[in-house]
């Protein structure tokens, strides 16, 4: 009998035991993925997004910075020819 009553203390402590780490699984989960807000995921999604925007826009920028700056070389090589 001693034993029998041992069993379910064992058992009900595993159950709360189990049950409380549910619950902050639970709590970290709705951290992450967000609960009727957005999470963490969310934001770090759209932080993503928005470099990889400005990423592109960069991009743009820095051939157009490039572009100049070769046309700028060629010409002043053009006219330093000219004037040697």
């Amino acid at each position: 009998m001693g034993s029998e009553r041992e069993l379910r203390l064992v058992e009900g402590e595993f159950q709360r035991e189990v049950l409380d780490k549910l619950a902050r699984l639970e709590t970290k989960m709705d951290a992450l993925m967000g609960d009727a807000q957005p999470g963490r995921m969310k934001m770090a999604e759209d932080k993503i997004a928005e470099l990889e925007k400005n990423d592109v826009r960069r991009s743009v920028y820095d051939r157009l910075v490039n572009a100049a700056i070769s046309v700028m070389v060629s010409a002043g090589i053009v006219w330093l020819g000219k004037r040697g």
